[in-house]
């Protein structure tokens, strides 16, 4: 085994932090192999390979055992001269995976995690400070190599099986060790370019939603980037706005109840049924246009109180409004689909579900803004109305930094795609604008998640992280934002829903899919035109060019933000419930979209236990079943206790195993099973009606 590094050859430099920290401005990245299996009826799971290089992939070195890679990170603390404030940043992709099997085998300083067993960095007492590069990126190993700019590598896949028992006396093809090599390799090309990207390695961001987080703050408070002087003004004006939208403890829970996502549902007149000429759009970039297009709260939420209708009508007018309700009798106007979430409901009398969806109720309770209550009322009716805390916010634009960062960043996305020499530009862009609604509903209040020797859990004081929050003075959003930027996406989508009405089959946060295209497009173009006038009352408002709004792809192509785009159009079209539905196109290619499944092994297997796609159709259905080895999904088991056994590989050979702490993966099969509730109701809406369930009153 190569299990040494030749250090005098390796080149870096050193980066000195605020933080009287000092850093190798160095790419290095870790990665280990591991078989899963069982002996004596249980589960265990232990590492029989790792792999670490240094540099941009100039030197990569394997070894068979915790204690070989231990001694080379003591050789990397005694070289690099590393401690607590020294640090060296080692990228693992997925590190919650290899610190399970690792973290008893180190002491450690300090683990950074937002999640149980999830660690996002992890410094030991030899100055490593382990950090997770699938987090930073968002993308697989795979998709990662596939995204370099710079470096030609792709994931080598098939050449490890992972069924086969191997431990650290197995003796490994050169396959298999190339294998293992080529993943710790595209860790280091990808970390070499995010560190000519930022400058170097101590401003790579820890997340990909950090990223955008300091692209946006910085924009809110500086003049460039730029911390100079000339930036003072505009520090102290933000820093004002942000002192007047301050949160009570009270508002926040009011918030954190009325915040839902995207509207995902299926018709379900048409659920389980194969629907021909089906055709998809979708808005371009829905969240990041209604952050452009809409007014949202920008003052503190203000305590209101009323006792006529008329007055409630009044407020929701004029003010963004988040309060609870109470309605009796409360029924849907439609049968093609319904709004109310049964899971955001704190009280529901007898309902009637449809697919997680409520559809009817003696009594519900939930906490909704003055977007969702306008969609409420256009799609039920009820007998009585109650409503209760009740606050109201001033409404206005968002702040000009946040509106520039996300027209800069929509523009940038349009622009570069496809431009040679601006690869790494675009997909930055890209990957900023599709977390920049994200950054804004980040929880305030956090459980403390706490690593000494083992995971503990230490609930949140809410009222004082409310209070930091507040008085935070890099804080740039408020948390009402990101409530409503949900709600007026899904207003958007719903104005689309009951416009197109029993031609809607099926809809996903920012696209319907529908039959009979053409009788809709007056609809689609009047709703474009809507969207254009409200971007260009906003660039009046904020003196900002309104042909930034609309910018040209490379090949000339104007692409407003915000507007219905056709998606797609399908000759055939089956959907089983919401994330759930298959697709074919005019040229017979097919797509499956099943929540929890490989989208590409679940049409696989299907088609090749299928002797034509009309087949496939039939056995996408209730009951669908996908064998373990088809699904690529696993099973993860989280294993904390030592064992100690001896196993025999699939080479015949013996060896003494000693596991300190694994995590056991096993291929797990998928069965698509719709819910006897579900299926009572698309019966009962079939025949004319639906059943309220007997009276007990």
């Amino acid at each position: 085994m190569n299990v040494k590094f030749d250090l005098d050859a390796i080149e870096y430099n050193e980066i000195r932090t605020n933080k009287k920290k000092t850093y190798i401005n160095l790419e290095c990245a870790f990665d280990i192999e591991t078989t899963s299996t069982y002996v004596n009826g249980e589960k265990v799971a232990f590492m029989y390979l790792w792999t670490m290089g240094l540099g941009d992939g100039e030197q990569v070195i394997h070894g068979r055992t915790w204690e070989e890679f231990i001694a080379v990170c003591k050789e990397l603390q005694s070289h690099f001269n590393l401690s607590d404030n020294r640090i060296l940043i080692c990228y693992v992709h997925n590190l919650s995976f290899e610190f399970q099997f690792m973290r008893k085998y180190f002491e450690w300083i300090d683990v950074f995690s937002v999640e149980e067993r999830k660690p996002i960095k992890a410094l030991c007492s030899y100055g490593i400070e382990f950090r997770d590069s699938y987090i930073l990126s968002n993308f697989s190993l795979a998709k990662l190599a596939e995204n370099l700019i710079n470096h030609k590598i792709r994931k080598l896949e098939g050449d490890l099986d992972y069924d086969k028992v191997r431990h650290y006396a197995t003796e490994l093809t050169s396959e298999e060790l190339q294998y293992a090599i080529n993943d710790v390799v595209i860790i280091l090309n990808y970390i070499n370019e995010q560190i000519e990207l930022y400058g170097d390695i101590t401003k790579i961001p820890l997340t990909n939603t950090g990223r955008v987080r300091s692209y946006v703050r910085n924009n809110c408070y500086y003049t460039n980037t730029t911390h100079s002087k000339s930036s003072k003004g505009k520090y102290i004006r933000y820093r004002k706005l942000m002192e007047d939208l301050e949160l009570t403890e009270d508002v926040y829970k009011m918030c954190k109840r009325a915040f839902m996502g995207g509207f995902t549902h299926a018709n379900a007149n048409y659920t389980g049924k194969v629907i021909e000429n089906v055709t998809s759009i979708d808005f371009s970039s829905s969240y990041p246009a209604v952050m452009l297009t809409e007014f949202f709260p920008m003052s503190r939420g203000i305590p209101t109180t009323f006792t006529k209708e008329k007055d409630f009508n009044w407020y929701r007018k004029n003010f963004a409004l988040v309060f609870d309700v109470r309605f009796t009798n409360i029924r849907s106007k439609i049968s093609f689909e319904n709004y109310i979430s049964e899971s955001k409901c704190f009280e529901l009398k007898n309902p009637i579900i449809n697919n997680g969806r409520v559809y009817s109720a003696d009594v519900l309770a939930t906490t909704i803004t003055d977007v969702d209550f306008n969609i409420i009322e256009n799609a039920y009716e009820w007998d009585s109305m109650q409503v209760a805390n009740v606050y109201r916010f001033y409404r206005g634009y968002l702040p000009k930094p946040i509106i520039e960062s996300v027209i800069k960043l929509y523009e940038d996305k349009t622009v570069l795609k496809n431009v040679e020499g601006k690869e790494v530009e675009y997909m930055i862009s890209k990957g900023m604008l599709n977390s920049v609604y994200g950054m804004c509903v980040t929880d305030i209040v956090r459980d403390e998640i706490i690593y000494e020797d083992d995971w503990n859990i230490e609930l949140a004081n809410s009222k004082e992280q409310i209070e930091k929050y507040n008085k935070s003075k890099t804080r740039f959003l408020y948390y009402p934002w990101g409530v409503w930027i949900t709600a007026y996406a899904r207003r958007n989508l719903w104005l689309g829903i009951m416009t197109i009405k029993d031609d809607y089959i099926y809809s996903d946060t920012d696209s319907i899919k529908f039959k009979n295209y053409d009788k809709y497009v007056p609809f689609i173009e009047q709703y474009n035109s809507n969207v254009l006038k409200k971007l260009k009352r906003m660039c009046e408002h904020y003196q900002i060019d309104f042909n930034k709004l609309s910018p040209k792809t490379k090949d000339g192509v104007v692409k407003p933000i915000g507007v219905w785009e056709l998606d797609g159009v399908y000759t055939r079209f089956k959907t089983l419930g919401a994330k759930r539905y298959l697709v074919e196109y005019e040229n017979g290619e097919m797509e499956m979209t099943v929540a929890g499944l490989s989208k590409s092994n679940g049409i696989k297997y299907l088609k090749q236990i299928s002797k034509d796609n009309t087949e496939v159709f039939e056995r996408f259905n209730d009951e669908m079943y996908i064998p373990a080895h088809y699904t690529g999904k696993m099973t993860h088991t989280y294993i904390d206790t030592r064992y100690e056994f001896s196993i025999i590989d699939y080479r015949g050979i013996e060896a003494d195993i000693t596991v300190e702490s694994s995590v056991h993966l096993e291929k797990a099969d998928f069965t698509l099973s719709i819910s006897r509730q579900y299926i009572e109701f698309i019966n009962n809406l079939m025949k004319g009606y639906v059943y309220r369930g007997l009276d007990f009153k």
